[in-house]
């Protein structure tokens, strides 16, 4: 789809930000007029879902259009130097832009593997600045969650050292930087925030303004409204640019809020839905996520269709007039969006999709019927039994999870079952399509 000059690509990614936490999914405890801006300006979705329930592969689902297990990246890739992740081969989003002419930018949280031909500049990124692993120190820049300890910066390839300076100021920098340079020519812009990923280390500013909020929210409402004030800043670099109107802008957490105990158990909010990281329950997968391109799509407007990260890919090339090759669109597991974003009334493209996450657990999705395979759910909501291997619910009349219909819908049961070995076959091969049951 032609519109003139190509758009500019700005794509916004946060990391362990639960499903409702900015003020316009209702959040009421936190600040973020930046992510509220995207959405006040553009299309704000209610049903989107990350690839994955954790974070290499719902970033390889982006990055490829595909489901996590056809990325090459079904699991965590490594944090260590010399680690893989998901395998250079695959086409990314970044390669297909810059194969019709767009400077291409990587800044932030990577994550996708720790050798060369797995970086970001071996797989279609010009520019890349930010961290490999999955987390790391914001002012030493050093990776100490598992040994050794090492320092984690880079700059194209080269080791970057910035002491003491407080990763999201760099990294707000280097997006403004990125963004300046390429004002005269169409950019994509991959700005993969490492917040409100562990360590939580709001800003002062931030800190002081939640002080009174119980722990662990306050430390970690801090590090969202860190990252949303920064977000404002690279926005306001864009109408400072007058590029607002030739930008497309993404935004969108790659999946639930973490319990983990270096999030102090919590401190993210997934509102009405079960689960969270880890689980494919609705509060690990469904994230807030929102478009923006100002003087060509809708504003301040709201979908509920169904909608995935996968989808990102083949919706921002159809909206920027670039050309998939044959090869990879026929791979594919996204369908573009452009029909939903324009229209309220529009079906979602997805009559069904399918996750799988871990040693055996899975999802089949299917218009509002879903099956969870050996279901997982790290905020222990409810009880899960033995009886619970098949958890079958309509989210339309269970937007919470907690009841499972399977005794009661035997022949759905057995559909699912049949739908879910079938995908396992056509990703993973013969062997592996009757896992489907934990023993």
């Amino acid at each position: 789809m032609a519109w003139g000059r190509q758009p500019n690509v700005l794509f916004i990614l946060t990391d362990d930000q639960g499903s409702v936490d900015v003020n316009c999914y209702g959040s009421k405890d936190l600040v973020t007029p930046g992510m509220d801006s995207i959405a006040k300006r553009g299309v704000r979705f209610t049903q989107f879902e990350a690839g994955a329930p954790i974070c290499s592969p719902s970033r390889a689902s982006i990055m490829t259009g595909m489901v996590p297990q056809k990325a090459g990246l079904p699991t965590m890739a490594s944090s260590q130097r010399g680690g893989h992740g998901m395998p250079g081969d695959r086409v990314t989003m970044a390669e297909i832009f810059k194969s019709a002419g767009y400077a291409t930018g990587h800044v932030g949280k990577w994550h996708l593997g720790y050798v060369p031909e797995e970086e970001p500049n071996a797989q279609g990124f010009d520019y890349s600045f930010g961290n490999m692993g999955g987390c790391l120190d914001n002012y030493s820049h050093f990776f100490y969650w598992e040994g050794p300890n090492q320092h984690d910066l880079w700059r194209n390839g080269k080791e970057v050292w910035y002491d003491g300076q407080f990763y999201g100021d760099l990294m707000e920098k280097e997006c403004e930087g990125f963004i300046e340079k390429h004002r005269e020519e169409p950019f994509f812009l991959y700005w993969a925030i490492n917040e409100p990923h562990y360590p939580l280390q709001g800003v002062g500013k931030w800190r002081d303004v939640y002080k009174d909020l119980p722990s662990p929210r306050n430390m970690y409402a801090a590090l969202v409204s860190t990252a949303d004030e920064r977000i404002g800043m690279v926005l306001a670099k864009l109408d400072e640019l007058k590029l607002r109107e030739d930008t497309i802008v993404v935004f969108m957490s790659d999946q639930g809020h973490s319990t983990e105990v270096r999030t102090f158990g919590g401190g993210g909010n997934a509102g009405p839905y079960r689960g969270a990281k880890f689980s494919l329950f609705e509060g690990g997968i469904r994230v807030p996520a929102m478009i923006s391109w100002v003087g060509h799509l809708p504003e301040g407007e709201v979908r509920g269709q169904l909608a995935t990260g996968c989808d990102w890919l083949p919706t921002l090339t159809e909206l920027a007039g670039v050309k998939v090759p044959d090869e990879v669109a026929k791979k594919l597991d996204g369908k573009s969006l452009m029909g939903v974003i324009q229209s309220a009334e529009a079906k979602t493209p997805h009559e069904r999709f399918y996750w799988a996450s871990g040693k055996n657990q899975w999802v089949v999705r299917e218009g509002d019927w879903k099956m969870i395979g050996n279901p997982y759910d790290p905020t222990n909501k409810g009880p899960l039994g033995k009886g619970d291997a098949f958890y079958l619910v309509n989210l339309k009349e269970d937007i919470g999870e907690m009841h499972n219909v399977a005794a009661a819908h035997p022949d759905l049961v057995q559909h699912f079952r049949e739908l879910h070995q079938a995908w396992m076959k056509e990703v993973k091969g013969e062997e592996h399509a009757e896992l489907d049951i934990d023993p």
